[in-house]
């Protein structure tokens, strides 16, 4: 009987101190994330007020979500107007033609910063209609499987990004660049 409670005690006390005292990285064991929950996956958008044109769009890929990061240098603190959503199909903004984006569900991105300088007409952002992004490439992603650029359109840019199936989504507004994060799941 008494080799059984000291078995026991000895079991609980190797529990407790094993996961109190010992770092997950130091026992060897993976990181585990604490993703987020709640982002949803309806309508996101947000008022701008300037007109800064768009600079470079680049992604990322983190624990819980991929990221994709529309910049327009020199733009102020909720210059940006943007809006976000699922569709069944992107259609360019002004001809209406169909532009095919790869993965279970798209996402439409428009952003109030044109693809040119307002002022000149001179492009500022080297996307080409219907072509994947220039300098972006989501092999590998866990949620991102494809770009595309649609074009600008009266001022403001509409890009497609193609995700494995519909997941919640983020976006944040910040001075000069607009964040849109992708979950990895539900």
């Amino acid at each position: 009987m008494r080799k059984n409670g000291v078995a026991v005690a000895l079991v609980l006390a190797t529990g407790v101190l094993g996961t109190t005292a010992v770092p997950a990285a130091a026992a060897g064991t993976a990181r585990t994330a604490a993703c987020p929950t709640g982002w949803g996956s309806g309508i996101k958008s947000g008022t701008g007020t300037g007109t800064a044109p768009l600079g470079n769009i680049t992604t990322g890929r983190h624990d819980c979500f991929d990221r994709m990061v529309l910049s327009a240098p020199g733009a102020g603190e909720k210059d940006i107007g943007y809006h976000v959503q699922y569709v069944r199909r992107l259609h360019q903004d002004g001809s209406g033609r169909y532009i095919p984006v790869g993965g279970g569900a798209v996402i439409e991105v428009r952003v109030g910063a044109p693809s040119y300088d307002p002022q000149t007409g001179s492009p500022t952002y080297p996307g080409r209609v219907a072509k994947p992004l220039p300098g972006v490439d989501v092999t590998g992603y866990r949620t991102f499987r494809d770009t595309r650029f649609a074009g600008s359109f009266e001022g403001d840019t509409q890009v497609g990004l193609g995700v494995r199936t519909r997941l919640p989504f983020r976006v944040t507004q910040l001075p000069d660049r607009i964040v849109v994060d992708v979950a990895h799941s539900w």
